[in-house]
């Protein structure tokens, strides 16, 4: 593998007309460029960065493919490039990642939301009847999965709280922009000290959670876009991955109503493990929820009645 300074390959036949690059010749030649690296999902890289480069649409990469690039723009994406080739990730080079079809702005204090993060929004949605809901998100971050449920729940309110301050502030930004900062309040708090009987309202219908679960072994086996780019504190679970949730089962119990619901997030194969952490901590597994993938991603559950 190539490092961070992989020089740029000559630009390929027919990528340039009349004298000048061409939009379709430039992505192609992106793609090369991020395969000879390791990249993977090099065509899909290109195109976003080529695209952010240029400010066009994929619709409108398309159309364009035979026109000739911007004198600007080929500096502009080769900075870009640059940065993906160091194993940057595309979303932390856009500042942005999509989740639940909402626009998240990311800061170097939150975790990139990952699609499999959209099964724990899918189980509080489908665990929660009508009526008006109070969310509470531990380890906010972004506030995505706080803000995803609010945004389909207009009856919903929420409080997100995150042992980083720079997160409290990224999560709260994200909620102005998405017209949730009325329903959405997020506070710097850590859950180590724990929280019941110190949070307005004391209970809540809903929680969620998707805290660190990485065994601390495991950490330096991830992809660089991860252990370089991810704020350790949201990754590093401790030696076997479960010591927030050590934490975090025996207070789930006082935060939640009589009839509310806990839904968090796990690693693979660790359902099992956290069913039985909640189980101890008097709750009632509801059930486990599989990613896209088949994976356990995550298990709900209420108190015990």
């Amino acid at each position: 593998m190539r490092g961070d300074h992989t020089p740029a390959p000559a630009l390929e036949q027919g990528c340039r007309r009349d004298g000048a690059a061409t939009i379709g010749g430039l992505r192609r030649h992106t793609a090369a460029r991020l395969a000879a690296a390791g990249i993977e999902q090099p065509a899909l890289d290109a195109r976003i960065l080529v695209g952010h480069a240029l400010e066009l649409g994929r619709d409108q990469l398309l159309m364009l493919a035979d026109q000739p690039v911007p004198d600007h723009a080929e500096a502009r994406l080769d900075a870009l490039v640059t940065r993906r080739l160091a194993r940057e990730p595309v979303s932390r080079i856009l500042g942005q990642r999509e989740f639940w079809s909402l626009r998240f702005d990311l800061v170097p204090e939150t975790l990139d939301p990952r699609p499999d993060s959209e099964t724990v929004v899918e189980a509080a949605l489908a665990a929660t009847g009508a009526g008006p809901l109070e969310v509470l998100d531990l380890g906010t971050g972004s506030g995505c999965l706080l803000l995803a449920v609010l945004s389909e729940r207009p009856d919903a309110g929420g409080l997100g709280l995150d042992a980083s301050a720079g997160a409290v502030a990224a999560a709260a930004a994200n909620a102005a922009r998405l017209g949730l900062a009325g329903r959405a309040r997020f506070e710097h708090r850590d859950w180590r000290w724990g929280l019941a009987g110190r949070l307005t309202p004391p209970r809540f219908q809903v929680i969620l959670a998707n805290p660190p679960y990485i065994p601390t072994g495991d950490l330096s086996g991830l992809e660089p876009e991860v252990t370089r780019f991810d704020p350790i504190a949201a990754l590093a679970g401790g030696p076997d991955g479960l010591d927030a949730y050590r934490l975090l089962a025996p207070q789930v119990h006082d935060l939640l109503t009589a009839d509310g619901v806990a839904v968090f997030e796990v690693g693979q194969g660790q359902a099992a493990s956290v069913a039985g952490l909640f189980t101890a901590a008097n709750l009632e597994i509801t059930g486990i929820r599989a990613d896209l993938g088949g994976v356990e991603r995550c298990v709900v559950a209420r108190p015990r009645r």
